[in-house]
């Protein structure tokens, strides 16, 4: 009696341990159906992640070699690796078999959306950029643009800022200063002074030529090549007006135009040369009543 009951004791053991579960059927069952989906979606992750920060460190380095300015490297090589980033998610979860259109779709229109709400930023942006990769201007240069001038202080992707002579400060939106002229003064490294002294028609014009010439050249950062140029511009009512014309270097531009001015008057009075100024005459006829 005691050993049929344990025999089948045994076989009721035998009898479970040889009967599969249902939910390990299923289980079986969804890992052969989905399983390779799965394999492959995590493997288009992870070397989908591994070539975009390949990517990205490319796209850095060739930006860095081409010296394009760090603070658009950066911004650019992010905005690169999170678009790729994107793009792979996207794949691997339509590799399981989630539909992505609809996610696709809210992607486009929530970047319609914000395109539409930042479009003044983003200008600002794109021009930002395209000073950055052109350079029309750099840090140091004097500049005239947007409606105003002078030494450009710091450019950002979004603005850029610069000191007017008088020392205000002046923050100009990118997307201004590049729909604009743009006079940039020490592109060339030198410039031309353009000054003008008159004299009375009593006057030499030899006399004063010679003496405006040899007042230039004693200037020493006056530039010898180009040379000085002096010749006699215009005839007025009241004067004959020379162009006085020397060239120097950008940084002694204006010592040099507040010191030639100064010095052309004191050796045209020193030569004995009339400085003239505008008069007119006038005669009275006296008629009887």
């Amino acid at each position: 009696m005691e050993t049929n009951v344990a025999q089948r004791a045994i076989n009721n053991v035998q009898e479970m341990l040889s009967s599969t579960p249902e939910w390990v059927e299923t289980a079986q069952e969804l890992l052969t159906k989905f399983g390779m989906k799965v394999v492959a979606a995590i493997l288009i992750f992870v070397i989908g992640r591994w070539l975009a920060k390949l990517l990205k460190s490319l796209l850095e380095k060739t930006m860095e070699r081409a010296k394009v300015d760090h603070a658009i490297v950066g911004f650019t090589s992010s905005l690169v690796h999170a678009a790729l980033v994107i793009f792979v998610i996207l794949a691997a979860l339509n590799q399981v078999g989630v539909q992505t259109t609809s996610f696709i779709a809210v992607l486009g229109a929530a970047g319609l959306a914000v395109g539409l709400a930042l479009q003044g930023s983003l200008a600002n942006f794109a021009a930002g950029v395209l000073i950055l990769l052109f350079r029309p201007f750099k840090v140091g240069d004097f500049v005239e643009g947007a409606g105003a001038t002078g030494v450009i202080k710091v450019i950002h992707i979004f603005t850029t800022t610069m000191n007017t002579p008088d020392n205000k400060r002046v923050i100009i939106p990118n997307a201004k200063m590049m729909g604009d002229n743009i006079i940039n003064y020490s592109a060339e490294g030198t410039r031309r002074l353009d000054l003008t002294a008159c004299i009375s028609y009593g006057d030499s014009i030899d006399t004063a030529k010679a003496a405006l010439l040899d007042e230039i050249i004693k200037d020493e950062r006056v530039l010898k090549d180009p040379a000085p140029f002096v010749g006699v511009s215009a005839m007025n009512d009241s004067s004959i007006d020379f162009a006085v014309r020397p060239w120097v270097n950008v940084a002694d531009y204006w010592p040099v135009f507040f010191a030639l001015n100064e010095a052309i008057k004191k050796r045209l009075e020193a030569e004995g040369l009339c400085i003239p100024f505008p008069q007119s005459d006038v005669h009275l006829y006296k008629h009887d009543a």
